[in-house]
């Protein structure tokens, strides 16, 4: 089976320079693709790279990932002193030692304990470099949410053989009713034809006109035909390597146009309640079609 559902969950893990990197994948339904991606402050400049990894594994679908980062930046952090800031407390401790005859003993320990003399500050990283660890940990991620989609998949498209099968058998059930429908038909027209006539003596070739009427109102074989046909297609559908979701929606729309078609042409409780149990079929179906890829 190779139909994909568009609901799965994927969590990715990658080290490097002493930071670990998470990247966490969240699919629902959805009738495009639309992609959320929360990335860290100042890792902005990859969410190309990111989008890119993504579209070429997902078809449709919301998708909501979020990349975090942990661990140790300290080789990206660096102290800055401000020279200038600092001559100016010198100088203003210096002024206040001379005015109050104290001693200068402005030290250097001491004029760094004041604010904004010493800055840690924090390089931006280059994003050729973070780019690994974050891909493989995409990646993983990816990888993972795509397994449980596959398998959600596949789950669905046995459900969806199975009532495929069974409409299948409804519509044999229909078309063996056929017949037997056209020759208890044929047999009331005789007779209310001959309880109107009386005793005049039937046309042999007027009846067979209207019993050639009465046929073609209730002949069904071209939707038959085109239900049988519409089955196969479903079918190749379900096993495609494609993303066939939005084909497999709109033929089940086929079937639905179909069935209504047959069930107005023919007036029969029996077929009547057969086209119930189809049409309650393509309803189950449909259900499970919305979340298909």
């Amino acid at each position: 089976m190779a139909s994909k559902s568009m609901t799965g969950f994927g969590r990715g893990e990658a080290e490097a320079k002493g930071r670990r990197w998470t990247v966490e994948i969240r699919c629902v339904n959805h009738r495009y693709l639309d992609l959320k991606i929360k990335l860290p402050k100042g890792y902005a400049g990859l969410e190309e790279k990111v989008r890119k990894c993504l579209t070429a594994v997902l078809v449709r679908g919301r998708v909501d990932v979020t990349l975090s980062v942990s661990g140790d930046f300290s080789d990206l952090q660096e102290i800055e002193a401000n020279h200038s800031l600092a001559r100016t407390y010198r100088d203003a401790l210096t002024k206040l030692a001379a005015k109050l005859d104290l001693p200068d003993d402005v030290s250097l320990l001491r004029l760094a304990s004041y604010p904004d003399v010493l800055v840690l500050n924090q390089r931006a990283e280059e994003l050729d470099e973070v780019w690994p660890p974050m891909e493989e940990a995409l990646l993983e991620a990816l990888g993972t949410c795509d397994q449980m989609r596959s398998e959600e998949g596949d789950a669905m498209s046995v459900d969806l053989q199975e009532r495929l099968s069974l409409f299948a058998e409804v519509i044999t059930k229909i078309e063996g009713r056929i017949p037997e429908l056209l020759q208890e038909r044929e047999a009331k027209l005789k007779e209310r034809l001959e309880k109107l006539l009386g005793n005049v003596q039937l046309d042999p070739q007027r009846l067979a006109q209207e019993v050639a009427i009465l046929s073609d109102k209730t002949d069904v074989t071209e939707e038959i035909v085109r239900l049988t046909s519409h089955i196969n297609q479903f079918r190749a559908f379900l096993e495609s390597e494609e993303a066939t979701g939005r084909k497999i929606d709109f033929l089940l729309q086929e079937f639905l146009r179909e069935v209504n078609t047959m069930a107005s042409k023919i007036n029969d409780a029996d077929i009547a309640h057969l086209t119930v149990d189809l049409k309650a079929e393509l309803e189950k179906m449909r259900e499970q079609v919305q979340n298909i890829e």
